[in-house]
């Protein structure tokens, strides 16, 4: 088992939006962050975390020692009956940014606590734009972050061109 030490680079925590058009290019960045020496924790909602298991099997998470997973609620209701629906992008929002902080804080106390010789303590968080309770967590915890736009460039594009037409549209009502 590899100890912290060989962890140069430090110890990055990704937060994707629970949403598969968030996970996967936040997955793929973790593992290029990985590949240049960082342990990654990569933290999924339990919903998420439900049915990438269903579907890829019960070891399908299982992997490197300095590459794991974690979960923490959606504060959504459980919705074990059906996996496999998608949910409420609304409400997923909503109940994202009033019922994770707390549960996201937790998990950072946790894990810097474990102190166990294996696992470096939280050096970075990389959080996707949509999860922003975890800015407070950061602060609140002392922890640099960035947030990564998971979207198209267009998509970017789109939202900064429209931006300034229709705020001088509605401030000329």
């Amino acid at each position: 088992m590899a100890s912290f030490a060989n962890f140069k680079s430090g110890h990055v925590v990704c937060v994707p939006y629970p949403a598969q058009g968030h996970i996967s290019p936040m997955l793929k960045l973790a593992k290029l962050v990985h590949h240049n020496g960082f342990y990654i924790t990569f933290v999924n909602t339990e919903f998420n975390h439900k049915r990438l298991l269903r579907s890829n099997g019960p070891h399908s998470l299982d992997g490197l020692p300095d590459f794991r997973f974690e979960t923490i609620p959606d504060g959504l209701p459980s919705t074990d009956h059906d996996v496999d629906a998608t949910q409420h992008v609304p409400s997923l929002c909503a109940s994202t940014s009033k019922n994770c902080l707390v549960p996201f804080r937790n998990l950072i106390n946790k894990i810097n606590a474990e102190g166990n010789g294996v696992v470096p303590p939280v050096t970075c968080i990389v959080s996707d734009v949509i999860m922003s309770f975890t800015l407070d967590a950061a602060e609140e915890l002392g922890i640099p972050e960035v947030l990564f736009w998971t979207a198209k460039c267009l998509w970017f594009h789109m939202l900064f061109a429209l931006s300034s037409p229709c705020s001088k549209r509605i401030h000329s009502s």
